[in-house]
This record gives structure tokens, sequence and C-alpha cells, in this order.
């Protein structure tokens, strides 16, 4: 089934050519793709550059029309779901089964496969991406044959962050773990220079942390989200102060579709989010990017950003800080180091948010920030892999599953070219 309808990313700024193929079952997947020239899938669209846009005369394919497959294995202690599920639909029914994903993106709204095979991280500390929990992938290669990866089988460290140079992902396989509890507390007030001074002292307080700044204005925001088997929350953060109202982390809007705040605790997937489920916090009426930089430089990068204020703000809504613990996936944003996430919400002005992406890359890249593979930027893909230590055996990997190059595109052929 196709789509004849022009065909965007969720926030426009992407068209893409031609239709979209919807297939309803794995087998007229399968022969979607045997038959194609070339092939791309699109997620949720929440993709902001060209990684989904296949080449010309190439297929568009979403795997969200097929069957919305869920299986816990406890045995094992995973559960096996449909890759165009979302991330809400699949915790709400681990939550029915009493399990719970350790982690989870700001947005509940994002395609499981699409945002583990971007480098989607979520937020804390201690808590490694998205990514990470992949313990299994299931996907259809060139010739419409099917392959089963494995965690433990040679290489599997280059698949769950594979940037769709592997084939059609249909289903992923994710470790979850008992059902918890969390409670949310927001702080206002936070001294930017106190921040700079001692980063760690707020993003380590709780299991999940954000920070919100312009980095033009003295003061931040923060979201600490804490688990309730872990320690309280702190009364105050570096002099920050708990908010006396709900709060949206766009400041001014109202926080009637944000998730609970003042402490008050809720099952796992209604309090890691920023917002709830039912609801979409944008029209898409946005830009984004996001660098992530080793955690030791998250003082040189904030004082970097700070000095970029004047040209930030104009141009921003908002932009979130985050933390990601290592990881081992080759071209995850976070192998082989503690990173600092720094994510930016700009207007949508791509002419005037360009010079800008420019600047903050020429300060950022040197400290050794890797951009979001799914997000604005302005580093060619091959010098955005250079910045991964693996990105030679993730070439090999891809070339290996895909030899003629289906499943390539400009972005794709830039990266892997080397």
């Amino acid at each position: 089934m196709a789509s004849s309808d022009g065909v965007t990313n969720w926030a426009g700024n992407v068209a893409f050519a031609g239709p979209l193929h919807r297939p309803a079952d794995l087998d007229g997947l399968r022969r979607t793709v045997a038959a194609a020239a070339s092939v791309r899938v699109l997620g949720s669209g929440h993709s902001f550059n060209l990684i989904a846009d296949p080449d010309a005369g190439g297929t568009l394919l979403s795997v969200a029309g097929l069957p919305p497959r869920y299986q816990v294995d406890p045995g094992r202690g995973t559960v096996t779901v449909a890759a165009g599920l979302r991330y809400a639909q699949v915790a709400e029914r681990l939550q029915a089964d009493g399990l719970a994903l350790a982690n989870l993106a700001s947005l509940p709204h994002i395609s499981v496969a699409g945002a583990v095979a971007t480098g989607t991280h979520g937020s804390g500390a201690g808590n490694q991406g998205l990514a990470s929990a992949v313990a299994g992938l299931e996907l259809v290669g060139p010739d419409g044959d099917l392959v089963r990866l494995d965690r433990g089988s040679d290489g599997f460290d280059g698949v769950p962050v594979h940037l769709g140079a592997l084939g059609v992902v249909t289903a992923v396989t994710l470790d979850v773990e008992p059902a918890y509890q969390v409670a949310q507390h927001v702080y206002t007030g936070l001294d930017l220079d106190a921040l700079t001074a001692d980063p760690a002292a707020v993003t380590g307080a709780g299991y999940s942390v954000s920070v919100f700044t312009d980095w033009h204005a003295p003061t931040a925001r923060v979201w600490l989200k804490r688990r309730l088997d872990q320690a309280p929350a702190p009364a105050t953060l570096l002099g920050a102060l708990p908010a006396d109202t709900a709060q949206h982390p766009l400041p001014g809007l109202p926080a009637a579709h944000c998730t609970a705040q003042f402490g008050v605790p809720g099952p796992w997937h209604e309090r890691l989010p920023h917002f709830r489920p039912d609801f979409t916090p944008s029209a898409g009426e946005e830009l984004q990017s996001e660098y992530l930089v080793p955690a030791g430089a998250a003082p040189a990068a904030f004082t970097a950003l700070r000095a970029l204020g004047p040209r930030i703000a104009p141009l921003l809504q908002v932009s979130e800080i985050r933390t990601v613990a290592a990881d081992r996936i080759w071209l995850s944003p976070g192998y082989g180091r503690d990173s600092v996430a720094l994510h930016f919400t700009w207007r949508k002005d791509p002419a005037a948010v360009a010079p800008v992406l420019a600047a903050l890359e020429a300060a950022l890249l040197p400290l050794g920030a890797r951009p979001h593979w799914g997000k604005l930027f302005t580093a060619t893909p091959a010098r955005a892999a250079a910045l991964y230590p693996r990105a030679d055996d993730f070439r090999k990997l891809a070339q290996a599953h895909d030899p003629e190059g289906k499943f390539r595109n400009g972005f794709l052929r830039g990266l892997l070219t080397g």
C-alpha cells in the first residue's frame, strides 16, 4: 500500500519525493524491499535532516502498518515489539504487565525502531541511551530475506544504532525490568555560573535530570525525576528552589499537558517523559539539533555556549542539558564515554539557524562533541563519523549486510565512504 500524498518529516523541513509505501504484513514488506532499487525507512518522522530521504527513484517505506507485535519473554527478561510501535504504546502495555524500561526519551511519541537506530538517548547520569536496551533485531535484508541479530553475536555492538544501513527493521527486542515508581520535581533559579562550576552536582542529583536554559539569561530551571527506591529529592539544587507553580519546559507556556510535578509519585512511563503521551507538544513549528560532549568537557562547553548566548537566544525556543552514561554501541553518541547532551529547539527559520549551528560546531566539535544522527548539523556525515573510534568497523558491517548499497542514500554514503 502506498500513499501518494506529499510526505514530509514531522517538522516539515524535509519533503520526500514519491509515495510512502506502508505494507500491511511481512510478506508484502519483503516483496517491496526485494523489488526496490533503493530503500529508506521513515519512522515517526522526528528526524530533522536527510537521514531518511531515499535516492531519486528510491522507495520510502514505513513499517507502522505491520501487525502490532508485543511478546514478553520472562525467562530472558525481554519484550519483542513491532518496529513501528511508539514508545508510549509499548510502555503502557509493559506497565500493565508489571514491567518497565530503564529509560525513556523526553517524548514518548517516537517510534522504537527509529529512536534506537539514530542514537536517541533519554537522560540520567547512570542511564545509557535507548539503544543499549536492544537485545535483538529482526530485519529484512536487500533480497527480501529475513535476518535475526542477537546480542552476543559477532559485531552486535554495531547493530542497534544502524542508521538504516543494515536493512528494514521489523521487530526490536528490548531488555525489561520490574515496574517502578517515579516522582518529578522542578526547580527554578539555578545560577548558570554555579552549574558551569559543578555540573555533576545537578545532573547527578536524580535518576533523570534535565536543565532548561537559553544560554543568555543568568539562571536556568531543572526537571529532576527520581525513582522512589532511590534517595529523596534534595531541598535545593545549588541554590535553585522548588517551583511553586507547575512548569512547562518552554517559559510562559501552560503546563497542562506536561507530566505530573511537585513530587507526586506515578508509574515510570508517566514521569520520565516531559509530556503526556496523549498530547503532541508541538505542531512541528521548530527545528532541533543536539551535540553530546564528554562529561569532563561540560564546563568548557557551557562557557562556549554562554559566550554565544546573544546569538543563540533570539533563535531559540529552549535548550536542554541532559546526561548519558557510556555504552559500547559503535555509533552511539555515548560510545566509550559518559556524556553531556546539549539539545537545542530552534525557531523554524533554517536560514537564520544554519550560521549559528556552524558557530556552535566550531566551538563544540574540538571538545569532542558528537552530533545526534537525527538532528540538524552542518558537519559532513564523514566528519561526524570521524568522531567514532569504531566507524570503520561499522562500515565493514554495513558492507557485509548490504553489499550493493540498497539501503544507502546520500547521507549514508557520506558516512560510509570514510
